[in-house]
């Protein structure tokens, strides 16, 4: 039954691949946009917050397939740059930079910043769209530091510069399991899990 099924609007492997780890025990059937027949869609997010873009992913993918859609929009805050780079995470250092190039330009930004000045977050804003048009839209975060330098080999993104304070480690060298605990998409999907469970599990 179509209520069943929850579309994860991302055309990102790593998102997708977190968000089917954490949301693996809810019994509901995830589809990726490649299963619906979507991979590629290019969806422009002009929206100026996280819940904006989030949103319009959700609405869109929710309105070509009429199935229950989440979809997020995640970046990072850091307070020496005003919250920058935000939205703009993706493409911090143009408009198809490389995971390295949006680090690189992220360390030379806070080159000799000390440690106490560079406090940031990870926020993720996760949207369900569903057919009657109801909306859920809600935020998850992890505070953290940026690191001087990059350290770890797993996550992507900056996980290997965003230090989390409680471990003294990057997201990069958590590993997995441990980031799919504490990260700030994972803490978005707890809640979101709960508002499912209260829409989906009655019908």
């Amino acid at each position: 039954m179509k209520h069943q099924i929850v579309v994860i609007a991302t055309g990102n492997k790593h998102k997708l691949e977190e968000i089917q780890e954490i949301l693996k025990t809810f019994p509901i059937e995830i589809k990726s946009m490649k299963d619906v027949g979507l991979e590629g869609l290019e969806i422009i997010e002009d929206g100026v917050t996280f819940e904006d873009n989030a949103k319009i992913k959700a609405r869109i993918i929710m309105e070509k397939t009429g199935y229950v859609t989440i979809a997020d929009d995640s970046g990072l805050e850091v307070d020496y740059l005003n919250n920058e780079p935000g939205v703009y995470s993706a493409r911090f250092a143009g408009e198809n930079a490389t995971d390295q190039e949006n680090n690189e330009k992220l360390l030379k930004l806070l080159k000799d910043i000390p440690m106490e000045s560079r406090k940031a977050r990870f926020v993720c804003a996760m949207a369900a769209i569903f057919p009657n048009g109801e909306e859920i839209v809600l935020r998850g975060e992890c505070p953290g530091v940026i690191d001087t330098v990059p350290r770890g080999t797993g996550g992507f993104g900056y996980d290997p510069l965003f230090i989390v304070p409680e471990y003294q480690l990057t997201f990069a060298e958590l590993g997995a399991e441990r980031k799919n605990e504490i990260s700030h998409r994972a803490r978005a999907l707890e809640k979101m899990k709960i508002l499912l469970e209260d829409k989906l599990g009655s019908e």
